[in-house]
């Protein structure tokens, strides 16, 4: 049997018990594009947290985002799922919302209770970056 993410059993025992609704979103950052080039630095640094915990990730301040970004979006989130756990995005920019949702993943990625989103996938009202 492959053990799961947690480095003990206690660990993972107190993974499962959490609620990812109680867990803040973590701003992404540095990051205002998450385009080829610098999609692996976003990997790098949240890849090992989606093991762990599960994890909202604020992209309010990013601007732009191109098929290096999604794939990197959806390598976090299957992760995520793998170890037991959820990844979700919120408060992404009218551009980037509008890519996730001409290409699906606004149903998969965009927490239900992103601040600025709507249920159809389409932003209520813009956010400063």
């Amino acid at each position: 049997m492959i053990r799961p993410a947690g480095d003990t059993l206690e660990e993972d025992a107190m993974n499962d018990t959490m609620c990812c609704t109680e867990i803040p979103p973590i701003a992404a950052g540095e990051f205002t594009e998450i385009v080829r080039g610098n999609e692996a630095t976003l990997l790098e640094r949240f890849a090992p947290m989606v093991r762990r915990q599960c994890v909202t990730l604020n992209l309010a301040a990013v601007t732009r985002i191109d098929a290096a970004g999604l794939a990197a979006l959806i390598t976090l989130y299957c992760d995520a799922r793998q170890a037991g756990h959820e990844f979700t995005i919120s408060n992404p920019s009218p551009h980037v919302a509008e890519i996730l949702a001409v290409v699906g993943l606004d149903k998969l990625l965009v927490a239900q209770h992103a601040e600025g989103f709507s249920g159809f996938g389409t932003p209520v009202e813009a956010t400063a970056a």
